[in-house]
């Protein structure tokens, strides 16, 4: 799946008010009920890659918290997680090309932003399938390569720019053609 887009993400809430909305982190690990939106963040990034290009794009960040010792049978519903987009908001225009990330860690999993993986209708849950971030360099995404080639040279660092070679004269030498009369002048 690509990256999730904000307003596709939004659209797919929007368009399934009335179920629970669930977050897996990890194969058969879900969030906990008790979970709560803590905020949501917008993150424009502006980034100059291995090879000398400039790079920008988007990120909104959505944190999830769960409290300790908090107990609830059931998570919230997506009319709730809606509300509170609503809110932000009405503070901060989200980019609707933002990158959706979804930054969760609890006792047992550190903190890391991920990627939605999947939206999955299940019955009565809208279910977010989380996967990890990856590094990746951006000379492969635009069809280059990345590391050192056959011969020994970085092959994502920017191209030497080639100066022109000036060819020098004596102009001691030529002293004839500066005298008066000569037409050099």
């Amino acid at each position: 799946m690509e990256n999730l887009k904000w307003s596709s993400f939004k659209q797919q809430l929007q368009a399934n008010t009335e179920r629970i909305l669930q977050f897996k982190y990890a194969e058969n690990q879900w969030v906990d009920a008790a979970y709560h939106i803590t905020e949501i963040k917008q993150a424009p990034i502006t980034s100059v890659d291995c090879g000398g290009v400039m790079n920008a794009w988007t990120e909104i960040i959505v944190q999830l918290w769960e409290p300790q010792g908090q107990q609830q049978d059931r998570a919230m519903q997506v009319s709730k997680a809606l509300s509170i987009v609503e809110l932000v908001e009405k503070a901060l225009p989200l980019n609707p090309n933002g990158i959706v990330k979804i930054e969760f860690g609890n006792s047992r999993f550190d903190t890391r932003q991920m990627l939605p993986k999947d939206v999955i209708i299940d019955g009565d849950n809208l279910i977010v399938d989380l996967r990890p971030d990856a590094v990746q360099c951006k000379a492969i995404e635009r069809g280059g390569s990345c590391g050192t080639n056959d011969k020994g040279e970085e092959c994502c660092t920017p191209a030497a720019d080639v100066k022109p070679k000036i060819q020098l004269q004596n102009l001691a030498a030529t002293a004839a053609c500066c005298e008066p009369g000569s037409g050099c002048c």
